[in-house]
Formats: structure tokens, sequence, C-alpha cells
């Protein structure tokens, strides 16, 4: 059976989930499919009073449930059920997330919703398996860490991996017994939405789970200043992030988990299988058209070897078959919007007008849609805007080292320290260099995320503080308290 849809038959929910049902507001966002430029309707904005409400609401339903003081193997058990609903409602999740994303319904079942489904039940596993400690201290007393869930979790999550994004903050908060008020994109809330509908359907208590729909500007903002929010997440760009800490400082006290933006380095030394290296970096850069936050946009290659590499790069930064986003045989996706497109040629546009060389792309496609060409660019120094910007689109720049110190020297950036990747037969020297990268996250010989959600992620530098994934991200969903007794 084709995966391949009318995006015209989406019955799509426009309004915010809140103590597990739906609640109308009047639309207030004008939306376009960003496959080919299309109106998609409008979406609602939660003023201050409608967040005020979800907050209110989730900290009463979690605190009448008991969901966070109960046995913790039944949270194991509800979230184990969401997963598998999640999966067994993966054609209509991946057609809720298609229609207003870049995100292909080739790719979404196997991929974003199985994926999603999986982190689900990595993190309900951790429900009855991490907890306090017992502590040395004398023996007349006895010395406890006990450790308890915040309460409210407010979470938000970015337009380019909606709802893999969504498990990431909804997965680790509810297995730690919170219960989670989250604002997707106001450009992609559709699936989240659903995803949310079916946690009630799989036992999780009426209330835990609210989606409010918005911008950042009124509905992020009330959220994440919000008095009675325990913990804020958030996945998205530097810029963001600061307005956040700001907004929260402004309003009080509490701990965030920033995952922000990057411009990560790919290192390629002459001894690396080169096949493997043009492979790897131009999935990386070709994988929804280059909008991902880890990204690897910045080749550092070394001299001898860099225009072989740059002619397998060349070869395989072809796109292939750009379309829809809800045809089966679409294989390169759109920008989110014809703002982000146009963003993404001003900035190769200018890396241009400083020196840059063009070996492939460097202009939009001409398609009904917001589509950019892939896009490589030699001969940039330190300071093009191409290397110092995070364009969020599919373009590739590449710089050429002649020693290990150069090239750790190129890959240092000033502001990001996201990710980055290393391409070298080398055990000794992969482990060298991996040591000195400033990166949250090192990949050598590959480049990208696996399915091993045991493996934290994070920023170094202005790309965010905190983790998600792996136990770290449990651990960021429960604070801790000391507790001495004397016997």
């Amino acid at each position: 059976m084709s995966l391949s849809f009318d995006p015209d038959s989406l019955d799509l929910p426009r309004a915010h989930f809140i103590g597990g049902t739906y609640v109308k507001d009047e639309g207030a966002l004008d939306l376009s499919r960003p496959s080919d430029a299309q109106p998609l309707g409008t979406v609602p904005v939660a003023n201050a009073d409608l967040v005020d409400r979800a907050v209110e609401v989730a900290a009463k339903a979690q605190r009448v449930s008991g969901w966070g003081a109960c046995q913790p193997r039944d949270r194991t058990r509800a979230l184990h059920r969401w997963a598998d609903l999640i999966e067994s409602h993966a054609t209509e999740l991946s057609q809720l997330e298609a229609v207003a994303s870049t995100r292909l319904i080739s790719q979404l079942p196997a991929i974003d919703v199985a994926v999603t489904a999986e982190q689900i039940r990595f993190f309900a596993e951790m429900a009855d398996k991490e907890g306090g400690d017992l502590v040395p201290t004398r023996d007349d007393q006895l010395g406890l860490i006990m450790d308890e869930p915040y309460g409210v979790v407010g979470a938000i999550t970015p337009w380019n991996f909606p709802i893999s994004m969504a498990g990431w903050k909804l997965g680790p908060a509810l297995a730690a017994g919170n219960a989670v008020v989250l604002k997707p994109s106001e450009m992609t809330p559709f699936a989240t939405l659903r995803m949310a509908e079916l946690s009630v359907q799989a036992g999780i208590p009426a209330g835990l789970v609210n989606v409010v729909q918005g911008d950042g500007f009124v509905t992020g903002t009330a959220l994440t200043g919000h008095p009675d929010i325990g913990k804020v997440s958030f996945t998205g760009s530097t810029l963001a992030g600061r307005a956040i800490m700001e907004n929260v400082a402004r309003t009080g006290v509490k701990p965030m988990t920033l995952e922000l933006g990057g411009k990560s380095p790919q290192i390629v030394f002459a001894d690396a299988d080169l096949d493997l290296a043009a492979r790897c970096i131009a999935g990386s850069i070709m994988f929804n058209a280059g909008q991902a936050c880890v990204a690897g946009s910045r080749v550092i290659v070394e001299a001898k070897v860099a225009d072989a590499l740059a002619a397998k790069l060349v070869a395989l930064m072809q796109p292939q078959n750009p379309g829809p986003s809800w045809l089966a045989e679409t294989g390169y996706s759109p920008a989110i919007s014809a703002r982000q497109r146009d963003r993404i040629d001003h900035i190769v546009q200018a890396a241009i007008v400083n020196g840059a060389e063009v070996l492939c792309g460097a202009a939009p496609m001409d398609l009904p849609g917001y589509f950019y060409q892939p896009t490589l660019l030699f001969g940039v120094g330190a300071r093009n805007p191409a290397v110092t910007e995070e364009i969020f689109g599919p373009v590739l720049t590449l710089q050429s080292f002649a020693d290990e110190s150069e090239a750790l020297e190129l890959a240092d950036h000033p502001t990001y320290g996201l990710a980055a990747g290393v391409f070298t037969r080398d055990l000794s020297r992969s482990l060298r260099v991996t040591r000195q990268l400033q990166a949250g996250t090192v990949w050598v010989n590959r480049y990208g995320r696996s399915r091993d959600h045991i493996l934290p992620t994070g920023g170094y530098k202005s790309s965010g503080i905190g983790k998600d994934l792996g136990r770290a991200a449990y651990h960021a969903n429960r604070r801790s308290k000391s507790v001495l007794i004397d016997l």
C-alpha cells in the first residue's frame, strides 16, 4: 500500500488539548504548506489566561491522580501502552506530521514515529529503576538522598522534528512523575496534538499531557515564566533560548534544559575512508534539507585530500526527487517557510560576496514550495557568514588544514558547540581529537544520532545547557532532597 495521501483530506486539530479534551480557541496564525506554498488555514494562540488554565489543570491532575507518588511500575505500564498506541497510529500521525512540516511521508513511519515510541519506552523503564540513594554517614545516623518530581514541566518543541522532539520532552518528564504543558511550534502542531490525545486513551490520567498552541512571543513567554512551572525544557534556536533564560530570570528561578543551535564541524583526515566520509557528510546535510540542529555544516578536510572529497560531495549532493512531503516517491525536503528559504539564500549570497567559491547549488529551486538547492561552498574564511552563522539549510562549507592543530583551531567555533564528526582510521588520533573538541556529542567515522537512547545529547557554549535523552534527561526531571536522621 502506498504511503502517499491527499493533504486536503485530513481533518487537522485546530484547538488546544487541556485536561484530556480539545479546547476551541480563535484562530490567529496563518499556516502554509512548505511543499507547495498553499494555505493551510489558521491555528490559535494561547494567551496568558489560557496558559494559566493549562498549568492549573496540569498541577491538579498531577496531585489528584497520584501520578508522581504511585507505584513506579504503574507509570511504566501506562507509558508502554501509550507507545503501543503511537505505533499503531503510525500512518495517521505521519500524515498529520507530513502535511505541515518538512518531514517526508516516506521516512516518518519508520523513523520519526518509531523513534518516538522507542523513546517513550526507554524512559518508561526508568520509572522503577532510577531513584534515591543511601549515603555513608556515622553509624548512629541515616543519610538519604530522596528524589521527587517537580510537579509541572513546561516544554517547547521546534518545527523540524515535531513528534520525536515531543517524545524527548514528554517521555522523561512523565516517567519521572510530572505533568507537562507543551507548546509545539506554531508551524507544526498537528501530530503532537493527536499524540497527546492518545496518551489519555492509553490510561495516562487526563491533564498530565496538555498541549497549548501559539507562538513564542505570547504563548511561550507565558509558559516559561509561569510561577507554577517547576522546570523548563526547550529545543530551538540559541536566540530563543536566551530569551527564555531572560524571561525565567525576570519571573523567578527554575531549572532549564536548553538544546540550542549548532554549527557543527566534520573533520576529515587524509587516512579516512573518503567514500564513507563523503556519504556521511552528504547525508547529514541532505537529510531534512539540513534543517537539524546537529547538521554537520562545516567540513574541515586535510589539504591533500580536499579536492578528492569535494568531488565526491558534489556528486552526492544532488537532490533526489524533490517534491511534496505527502508523496511516497519524494526524497528531498523543502525549507519550512519562504522566510527560511530566503534567509538561507541571503547568507549564501553574502558568503559568495565574501569570497566563497560555489561548487554546487547556491540558489532556490524552481519548484512550488520553498525548496533550496544543496550547496557546497569552498574557500571560506573563519569570518565568512556561511561559517559563522547557523544557516539551518542544505549548505556545506569546506575548509582545508595542514595538520591536526590547525584542524582543531578551525573546528572551534566561537559561539556553538553542539556536535562534531571525526573521520580517521587512526584510533589514537580519534580519541585525542575527540578529547579536545568543544562539543557535547562527537561521532567518529559516522555522523548523526543512532537509536541508542541511552546516549545523552546537549551542547557546550551557546549550544545549550543540560541534556536530553539518556539517564541525564530522566534525572533532570526530578529534584533531590537530602535527609539526615539521628537514630
